[in-house]
Parts: C-alpha cells; sequence; structure tokens
C-alpha cells in the first residue's frame, strides 16, 4: 500500500506517482470494481487530459453528477488535477465549462452554449457529447508535472468554495479521529454533493492508503468505516457529518 501522504498541501498530491501501486484506493459494489492505486491515479491523469482536451483550464468549473460511481469520482480527481474546481451537482443550465452525467440523463440535459457535456455508464446519442469511458480509455497516462495553490478552490457547493487546504485539514481530522490507516476502507453513504463527505468519504481513506467503497443501492459497501449523513444509522464504525466542520 502507498505510504500515507501525510505532507499534501493539495488534492493531486494523493495521486503522486509514487503512490502508484497495487493496494485497492476504490471499489464499487454496482460494478464490483475494484481500482488500484496505480489504477486510480492513472485514470485520473487520463481523466484530467480528457478534460484538458474539452477547453478545461485552472479555474473553470467542472460539474459532476453525484451517483456512487466510480466515474464521478475519478473526475473530480481529474479536475483537481487541472486546478478547476468541480461541483457534485447537476441541473439545466448549469454553468460550467464541462459537464459529466450519467448517459441516462443525457437527452433531457439543456446546457448553455460553451458548457462541453460527458456521458459514462454507456455509449451516448448525442455525437457533440464525449463517451466517458471511450475517451479515458484511449487517452494518454502521462500528466505534466503542476505547481498548485492550497488555497485556490478544488469544490464548490451551494455557491461557496471550499480549497485544497481545507478539506485536506478536514481529511486529517477524519483520518485522526477514526484512527484510520492503509488497512481501513471508508463507505461514503452521504451524497457527495455535500463537500464534507468529499472531504471524510472519498480524501481521508486516499490520504492514508486506505480504499473508497461506492455502495448501491440498499447495500452499504461493507467498509469498516461508514460515513453517513443522519439517515443511515449510527454507532462503532459510523461517522455522521454533523460531526465533520468544514
Amino acid at each position: 500500500m502507498p505510504d500515507p501522504a501525510s505532507d499534501a498541501t493539495d488534492v493531486p498530491d494523493l495521486l503522486a506517482r509514487d503512490r502508484r501501486d497495487g493496494a485497492p484506493a476504490l471499489h464499487a459494489s454496482e460494478s464490483d470494481r475494484t481500482y488500484s492505486y496505480h489504477d486510480l491515479c492513472t485514470t485520473a491523469y487520463k481523466v484530467g487530459n480528457v478534460l484538458s482536451h474539452l477547453g478545461v483550464r485552472r479555474g473553470d468549473r467542472v460539474a459532476i453528477e453525484p451517483r456512487r460511481a466510480p466515474e464521478p469520482v475519478l473526475t473530480f480527481l481529474g479536475a483537481a488535477l487541472l486546478g478547476a474546481t468541480a461541483g457534485f451537482r447537476v441541473d439545466d443550465g448549469t454553468d460550467a465549462r464541462a459537464v459529466l452525467v450519467h448517459v441516462d440523463r443525457e437527452a433531457g440535459l439543456a446546457l448553455p452554449p460553451g458548457s462541453r457535456l460527458l456521458a459514462f455508464g454507456g455509449e451516448p446519442d448525442r455525437p457533440t457529447t464525449t463517451h466517458w469511458e471511450a475517451e479515458v480509455w484511449s487517452e494518454n497516462p502521462a500528466f505534466p508535472p503542476t505547481e498548485y495553490d492550497p488555497t485556490d478552490a478544488v469544490l464548490v457547493a451551494e455557491g461557496e468554495t471550499f480549497p485544497h487546504r481545507d478539506l485536506l485539514e478536514v481529511a486529517s481530522g477524519v483520518v485522526d479521529s477514526l484512527d484510520l490507516d492503509g488497512e481501513s476502507s471508508v463507505t461514503p453513504r452521504a451524497p457527495l454533493s455535500d463537500p464534507r463527505a468529499v472531504a471524510a468519504g472519498v480524501l481521508a481513506p486516499l490520504l492514508v492508503g486506505g480504499a473508497i467503497r461506492l455502495p448501491s443501492g440498499g447495500e452499504d459497501g461493507a467498509g469498516t468505516v461508514a460515513v453517513t449523513d443522519g439517515d443511515a444509522g449510527t454507532g462503532d464504525g459510523t461517522l455522521d457529518l454533523t460531526d465533520v466542520r468544514l
């Protein structure tokens, strides 16, 4: 497993080349697919390159449908590599340079001029929509070294932006409070549209070399720790978002 990224100052530090190994980083219950740290980092590099080809640059917005699937998580990480600001919410008229949705939302989604649509979960119908899986699979797995400012925004929710530094500080606090380590797996049952869920359910396990376990439907993901929003029970091995300060 990769060493803990205890000195991380930005989200891309969690994707450093020396962290690419065979330890599990993300497991998706719905597809029963596991990404190793090598898979996670390399795929995030590819996603960053795809987003760059679509015109995403530092400071641009990337809107992501908050499904519990690998593609939204990987797109958040790819956007972070570009210095972009991601948000886990997509509505009609969403103003973002790039927008990611499941293919079943493609037909009914209206976006403003200049927004580029990506779809995952199947081949899109519109020729102007980028097929996430096809483009990411064929993309260059290398990503150029880039400098980041820890005070730059990496996430946006309800009009409020959150910098790399703040999210990583929260993630580090979650690591300490739950005593997470490389053997831990965290299930984010709370919606990723809440930035606290991103910090606790995505960044915290990556910070220590642990794993994210994405649940599906009524299945809880079987992680050693679950991040909830008050509706999924409490007790040992459960962290409620009311206890996460951001």
